[in-house]
């Protein structure tokens, strides 16, 4: 894993030349998309470790959405599960809209034995039960949306993101904070407010942008397998 500084050279990518990396991944080299978010998850692992490490019986709550962000989430879980890391995790969605691979990881942690708390942000008291979920927290971890989003973020989803920037724990975004646009850098209505930020295979378009930082925080890129050049 390597940490991002405006001042070294990096491959910096748009949102379209992601895709094209992953799709290139799966159908030219033949990796399993589940095999890309197995390394991704445990590249943001790593880095949650490092960060905890000096902090007695950590306490770790991911927010994790209903596509392949919060499929990294629950990857995520599972490894952190494994190092003995107290765990929550929040589904924040529909959960019949999680599919494929997000789903097969959703399927592990289940399995394992691992609860899964539900949180549908059109219910409202959205501030309280985000309160409820993180508290005791070490960190929060976002794993809401990911690269794809581009459109305003909904009301409800708006005030998720308000929300978990207004716990007392400093988050580490998954691939992008939630609700920053990948190519403009600028927030979809609101964004989180990472203190760290792990991205995938290169820095994105948008992370270069002055007004970026204070929503990414230290950005470190992680690989998942396949290298950008």
């Amino acid at each position: 894993m390597e940490k991002y500084s405006p001042d070294n050279k990096h491959v910096i990518m748009t949102r379209d030349e992601v895709r094209a990396i992953d799709a290139w991944a799966i159908n030219e080299l033949g990796i399993p998309g589940v095999v890309l978010m197995e390394n991704a998850g445990r590249g943001c692992t790593e880095l949650i470790k490092e960060k905890l490490k000096n902090v007695a019986e950590p306490k770790v709550c991911i927010f994790c959405g209903t596509g392949n962000n919060g499929g990294d989430g629950y990857v995520i879980a599972r490894h952190l599960i494994n190092s003995s890391v107290k765990v929550v995790v929040v589904l924040c969605g529909d959960p019949d809209k999680v599919k494929g691979d997000a789903k097969i990881n959703l399927d592990i942690l289940e399995r394992m034995g691992q609860s899964i708390d539900r949180l549908n942000p059109a219910d409202g008291n959205i501030a309280d039960r985000v309160d409820s979920f993180a508290a005791g927290a070490d960190m929060v971890v976002d794993s809401l949306f990911g690269t794809g989003l581009s459109g305003q973020l909904r009301d409800d989803y708006r005030q998720l993101v308000e929300s978990m920037n207004a716990c007392d724990c400093p988050i580490l975004a998954v691939d992008i904070p939630s609700g920053l646009d990948c190519d403009t850098g600028r927030p979809l209505g609101a964004a989180i407010e990472a203190a760290w930020t792990v991205t995938f295979v290169a820095v994105k378009k948008g992370f270069t942008a002055a007004s970026a930082a204070q929503y990414t925080g230290e950005i470190y890129v992680a690989s998942i397998g396949v290298s950008a050049a």
